[in-house]
């Protein structure tokens, strides 16, 4: 403890009776001064310490705390809005890949352009200028809108770095450029209306919310845009097969002067869609408008192969005969009557041919019968052939993820009478997609198991409900193996691979009723590859195809849709992993030696 010292004048008067110097006092008492000083400095120095130190732990025990309930909680997406508020502008989207992981859909760094008119140095120069770079802007509107009373003004909503350089050169402060993600499809057209596009949702200068318009883009659009599942969205789609189909059909399409086109390539086993293709098409990086005039059906936005549904013709005879075949009413050489027409009221079927009195089942789909069909299907009866065709999903819509799934919904008649039985029995008066057909050929096909149609790349067979016998599945594989080798699709043979499948041309129902075309046909291939053991199906269908090459106008599927799903097997089978083989399956030899 410091002793005080005596009051200055006290201790003075003290040292002048005792001879002592009172400068020696006064620098004593300076010292004392300083030290009492010193002292109090301590001590507060030492009670701020004790204060830091108490805020220090009250705040490390709060953050403590506070990490601990947060490591025990489940993860939330963090947000950066304030209460209330909108949510935030989320711009990432997970790519798109084939099966093999090549790249269908993914994002590029870009720039928007947008102006603050009143910051314009030349409004009259600033919009002429934009008004060359992007020709498509009307000059007379920048203008009035510069020099009016706005504050904000979209320009493009994004521009290449060439035309990013071209503003700039501008010089203007008043024309800003904003950061932002754009979608992009780096393989143009291919693939398009499975993929569908995308848009921009809610957006501002700094960013911009890319959403998915349409097919998988938008089906999927919030396993994309999630945050949290970074991963690209694989698709069963080879890249390289479908872009083969595409080409192929393009080709067809044209030599066979069709309207439109659609093809499907479906693994029988695990239901992918290996390739699906709808022409005309576009190319999503610059996805068209829709159509405010004509019909839906002739713009590049529909999709032939989900949203097209049509009476496919004698394709369906395969349903008839597999169903006859399975509840054991026929075998395959029972005989058939097809003496012609068949009558029913004032309504006569008749066969493109004479094909004289009598049929085998198997003859009746090689020779395409329309009247034994129709008698097969009159053994069968309506709720019996209502129930078969439903359990292979054709009189429901598919459940195949793209948005426009719901809308290829089959038509069906109002009432299912004993003409529908028949007249359904070889392809007209229900009408449904090529998607539809191809996924119940593949059950017909793989042993008589449902196949579920999916742009989802599977790592095992799908064991679905049993709808046919293996015993029918392998008889209907030997008749769709005869219709090529010797009935209406010869042309399908492909040397190697065993093609076996079935021809349908069915007349165009006219617009507003009132019957049929006499010159307009949707002709249709369906066919297994390889037939004796089967690992493909696909469906060839033409709109309004006209074989002009010789000298009389043919339409049939035989001449136009089956050469074009010959070629796109020939090309495509080798690239699916589908070694040619040498032995020549000719299944019609072993009936005849039973017979």
């Amino acid at each position: 403890m410091i002793r005080r010292p005596l009051r200055p004048l006290a201790r003075i008067l003290q040292a002048r009776q005792s001879g002592e110097s009172t400068e020696a006092i006064e620098r004593e008492n300076l010292r004392h001064r300083h030290e009492e000083m010193r002292e109090r400095l301590r001590s507060r120095a030492a009670s701020r310490l004790k204060f830091m130190s108490l805020c220090f732990f009250v705040a490390f025990s709060l953050i403590g705390g506070q990490m601990a309930v947060l490591a025990s909680s489940d993860a939330e997406e963090p947000t950066l809005q304030a209460e209330g508020g909108p949510a935030p502008i989320l711009s990432d989207r997970a790519d798109i890949t084939d099966r093999n992981g090549r790249i269908l859909a993914t994002n590029m760094e870009t720039y928007s352009l947008y102006a603050q008119p009143q910051e314009l140095i030349d409004p009259e120069y600033a919009a002429t200028e934009l008004a060359r770079i992007f020709p498509e802007l009307d000059v007379e509107r920048l203008r009035a809108d510069f020099t009016g009373d706005r504050r904000f003004l979209w320009i493009r909503r994004q521009i290449s770095p060439e035309q990013m350089q071209a503003v700039h050169d501008i010089g203007d402060p008043g024309l800003l450029f904003g950061p932002r993600q754009m979608r992009l499809y780096p393989n143009g057209p291919v693939a398009s209306h499975i993929l569908g596009g995308s848009s921009y949702g809610r957006e501002g200068v700094s960013s911009a919310e890319v959403i998915g318009v349409a097919g998988v883009e938008r089906y999927f659009d919030a396993r994309l845009r999630d945050p949290y599942s970074p991963e690209p969205l694989v698709l069963s789609l080879d890249l390289t097969v479908q872009s083969t189909l595409e080409e192929v059909l393009g080709s067809g399409m044209q030599l066979m002067n069709a309207r439109g086109a659609s093809g499907i390539i479906l693994d029988v086993h695990t239901g992918e869609i290996v390739a699906m293709a709808s022409l005309p098409d576009f190319d999503p990086n610059d996805r068209p408008r829709p159509p405010t005039e004509g019909s839906p059906a002739d713009s590049p936005l529909f999709n032939r192969a989900l949203q097209g549904v049509y009476e496919l013709g004698s394709v369906f005879k395969i349903f008839a005969a597999a169903q006859a075949l399975d509840l054991g009413l026929v075998n395959p050489q029972t005989m058939v009557e097809t003496r012609g027409p068949l009558t029913y009221g004032r309504f006569r079927i008749n066969d493109f041919h004479d094909y004289g009195p009598e049929l085998t089942v198997t003859d009746v789909i090689v020779e395409s019968s329309n009247i034994g069909t129709s008698r097969l299907a009159l053994m069968i009866g309506i709720e019996r052939q209502q129930a078969f065709l439903g359990s292979l999903g054709l009189l429901t819509p598919t459940s195949v993820e793209m948005a426009e799934a719901p809308t290829g919904r089959p038509q069906t008649p109002d009432n299912w009478s004993d003409l529908s039985l028949m007249t359904i029995s070889y392809g007209h008066g229900l009408a449904v997609s090529p998607l539809h057909l191809a996924a119940a050929y593949a059950t017909i096909v793989n042993g008589g198991t449902l196949v579920t149609p999916t742009l989802l790349r599977q790592d095992e067979p799908e064991h679905g409900e049993r709808v046919i016998s293996p015993e029918t599945s392998d008889q209907i594989r030997s008749i769709m193996r005869q219709v090529v080798t010797r009935g209406t699709a010869s042309f399908a043979e492909v040397e190697g691979y065993n093609v076996g499948g079935k021809t349908g041309s069915a007349d165009k129902p006219r617009e507003n009723g009132g019957g049929y075309y006499d010159d307009k046909v949707i002709s249709t291939f369906s066919g297994v590859f390889p037939a004796d053991d089967p690992q493909y199906v696909i469906v060839i269908s033409l709109d309004e195809p006209v074989d002009t090459s010789g000298p009389i106008p043919r339409r049939t599927a035989g001449y136009t849709a089956v050469p074009v799903a010959a070629e796109v097997i020939r090309r495509t089978a080798p690239l699916m992993g589908l070694r040619p083989d040498v032995v020549r399956w000719a299944p019609e030899s072993i009936h005849q030696a039973s017979h």
